[in-house]
């Protein structure tokens, strides 16, 4: 009787330490990526107001082009990760060099677009006359530096296949540093203005990259993989991320109608929605991370055919995701009169935040059961669910959010809605996870 306890002390245990292991650093390397505008925005807020708008604006349109190819990292790290737990090193980094050729490929066929395109993208995002040369200067020199930010998505994943979240974190760290230093030198001291924190973002991401290539290219000759394209991994990579790419612009699409939802409740609703989510946005990064180090852990234990091993990390993951949803969810509670205060002092934004704070704070649970079956099931491959699932779940919020404005409740009623949308996901990811059908194991899918 007392053997069956200690084992599941010894499984818990076991299974705790590799999810802190990787999803600590995870975290710090999530948070160290939005630092990258925060440094740009506060140089370049010296220059001038029209200098900071074009920023912004420029800023957006670059991060929602990097945001849609995320899959890069999610469909590597499931396939690397994988192979790993089969063994098989030489093909785990050999499918993810695939994943970076198809960056690189991705990244110049974006370029390709953005140079030319420039000037109408920045039009289209309605600048005003003064901020729209500053963004077409901005987005045109970024774009450079758009392959080098894919390679670090699929190289990022290379790496969390490979059970190694900590090189990331270090990266992101130094990247974060360069980038600031750079932009400082080349706006202030090279008088470049705006074009030098482009530029100083663009060789900062390059330094990334080429640290990333030089990690994975060492660990490729290390185990004999082949470095050259090879244009049947780089199309199975492609495939297996396109499910991945359905889910991403179905989530991006969710939170695009919440934002114009908000923008026709009123100046005051909108600043408080942006408050909101900022917020949300933020306490994502800390349920993100387990969820990759849950896209690690549970494509080692499919790939060494473990398909207990996987369902036992899957419950305990899952009961790490309630924790930190309840922790956080107090935290926002008993945070909210500080940290109002320190984004307005507008009455009328602070009332509108208020109740909207709470209904995020009593979700934050759902959140984190959600964030971690979301990596399960990537770390699965079980990308094709995840997809109509998202697409389901769009279906199912964007009659509710467009019906706020109608039938009244604000704010607090647009928020209700991002909740439910939250539990459509719960459900259709709880309803696969319990079926089993995620669970096939083997080198591949």
């Amino acid at each position: 009787m007392t053997q069956a306890p200690a084992r599941t002390r010894t499984v818990r245990r076991r299974h705790d330490r590799e999810i802190v292991a990787l999803a600590v650093p995870a975290f710090g390397a999530l948070v160290a990526e939005p630092l990258f505008v925060m440094a740009d925005s506060a140089i370049v807020g010296h220059l001038g107001t029209a200098q900071l708008a074009g920023l912004g604006i420029a800023s957006a349109l670059l991060t929602t082009a990097v945001s849609v190819f995320v899959f890069l990292a999610y469909a590597t790290t499931a396939a690397v990760s994988r192979r790993v737990g089969a063994g098989n090193l030489q093909a785990a980094i050999r499918q993810g060099m695939d994943g970076i050729w198809l960056a690189l490929l991705l990244g110049a066929a974006v370029v390709a677009v953005f140079l030319p395109a420039a000037p109408s993208l920045v039009e289209l995002f309605g600048a005003s006359d003064t901020a729209a040369p500053y963004a077409t200067t901005y987005l045109r020199i970024s774009s450079l530096g758009i392959p080098a930010m894919l390679v670090v998505l699929a190289s990022t994943g290379v790496l969390r296949g490979l059970q190694n979240t900590r090189t990331p974190l270090y990266v992101a760290v130094a990247g974060f540093l360069a980038n600031a230093v750079l932009n400082v030198l080349l706006v202030y001291g090279a008088g470049l203005g705006i074009a030098g924190s482009a530029w100083g973002t663009v060789i900062a991401q390059c330094g990334m990259a080429a640290v990333y290539l030089w990690v994975v290219v060492r660990g490729a000759r290390r185990h004999g993989a082949s470095l050259r394209p090879d244009l049947v991994g780089i199309r199975a990579s492609a495939q297996a991320g396109m499910p991945l790419l359905v889910r991403t612009l179905s989530l991006r699409a969710i939170l695009m109608i919440a934002t114009a939802v908000a923008a026709r409740l009123g100046d005051a609703d909108i600043a408080a929605h942006q408050i909101v989510l900022s917020l949300w946005s933020l306490l994502a990064f800390a349920l993100d991370a387990i969820a990759i180090a849950g896209q690690a852990i549970i494509g080692r234990y499919l790939g060494a055919d473990d398909a207990q091993g996987a369902r036992e990390a899957c419950r305990r993951m899952v009961e790490w995701g309630v924790a930190v949803g309840v922790v956080l969810g107090l935290l926002v509670v008993l945070s909210r009169p500080v940290f109002l205060p320190l984004l307005t002092g507008d009455s009328m934004v602070t009332d509108a935040a208020l109740p909207a704070l709470v209904i995020v704070a009593v979700a934050q649970p759902v959140c984190g059961v959600v964030f971690v079956l979301d990596g399960v099931l990537m770390g699965a491959g079980d990308g094709p669910y995840l997809a109509w699932a998202m697409l389901l779940t769009l279906a199912v919020f964007t009659p509710a959010a467009l019906l706020v404005p109608t039938l009244g409740g604000g704010l607090t009623a647009l928020w209700a809605a991002m909740t439910l949308m939250m539990a459509m996901r719960l459900v259709t990811l709880w309803l696969r996870t319990r079926s089993g059908r995620w669970i096939v194991t083997g080198a591949t899918r």
